[in-house]
């Protein structure tokens, strides 16, 4: 996996340029620019202003994209959600991980987090939240760069030396709180460290007061394809004792995920429309 998108596909003919543009013009919208004008979106995506009307026009039309009718800005509508829904109704790996989740869950008592890799980010793609008080709030598809949090570092730990250190390099370590490690060095010997041990761990680099520990789920290769997370709040955890007490729980969890197969009935309870009511029989 490299660290970086490769987005040079000029000279290629099979690339859809039309597409391109259309998929970025959604993605610029941000909690920074919730609303965006023609001007704003042919900025945003470095596209003419007049291309920005066609490519509005044509989501607006899909349902992708709504115009207030005074100020005439754009904003998502709520079927975007489908486009990152389907990946969740089709992913085998968060389908198969989720009865294990949802018991490590009950286990522990705190949030239970799956993420996959996309570039030098770990997204979460399933999350069985605690029933306590928690600081911070992780929706399904967050980002959350590899360097500073134990998602990542158990991903790079499973990776060869050099791949991690390459994706290291090209992250833009920035030190989100007074606890966030960049240096690279220190973080190799981290990712080492999770080798080592078979988990990784941070406290509080990219949320203060946010503490995690994280296992690789591996594939029949041994090739890391994902990896479970504990986070926890310092107010009810020291380090210490988050690695103690829920690190071996962790890893239990994402060895299970990697060599077996959930039952029928531990799948069912996630099964789409599961819970309805059957069909009535006259």
């Amino acid at each position: 996996m490299s660290a970086k998108k490769n987005n040079d596909h000029s000279g290629n003919g099979l690339f859809n340029q039309s597409l391109e543009k259309g998929l970025a013009i959604l993605l610029a919208f941000s909690p920074d620019m919730r609303t965006m004008n023609l001007s704003d979106i042919a900025k945003a995506t470095g596209i003419s202003r007049s291309a920005a009307q066609r490519f509005t026009y044509t989501l607006e039309a899909l349902g992708y994209l709504q115009k207030h009718p005074v100020n005439k800005r754009y904003s998502l509508r709520v079927s975007t959600l489908a486009l990152g829904y389907r990946y969740l109704l089709v992913n085998q790996n968060v389908e198969r991980a989720n009865p294990f989740l949802l018991d490590l869950n009950l286990t522990c008592g705190e949030t239970v987090n799956y993420s996959e890799p996309d570039c030098s980010d770990m997204v979460y793609v399933g999350r069985f939240p605690t029933s306590r008080r928690t600081p911070v709030h992780m929706p399904l598809g967050r980002r959350l760069p590899m360097y500073c949090t134990s998602a990542g570092r158990a991903y790079l730990s499973r990776l060869p030396v050099q791949q991690r250190k390459e994706i290291l390099e090209a992250s833009e370590r920035v030190p989100y709180t007074h606890t966030t490690v960049t240096d690279i060095d220190q973080l190799l010997e981290l990712c080492n460290e999770a080798a080592e041990s078979g988990y990784a761990y941070a406290n509080g680099e990219y949320y203060a007061g946010d503490m995690n520990v994280s296992a690789a789920v591996l594939d029949t290769s041994g090739v890391p394809i994902g990896v479970v997370s504990i986070s926890a709040p310092e107010t009810r955890w020291s380090l210490s004792d988050l690695r103690r007490q829920l690190a071996p729980l962790v890893i239990e969890t994402a060895r299970l995920i990697s060599v077996r197969d959930p039952s029928p009935a531990e799948l069912e309870p996630f099964a789409i429309g599961a819970g309805k009511a059957p069909p009535s029989v006259s």
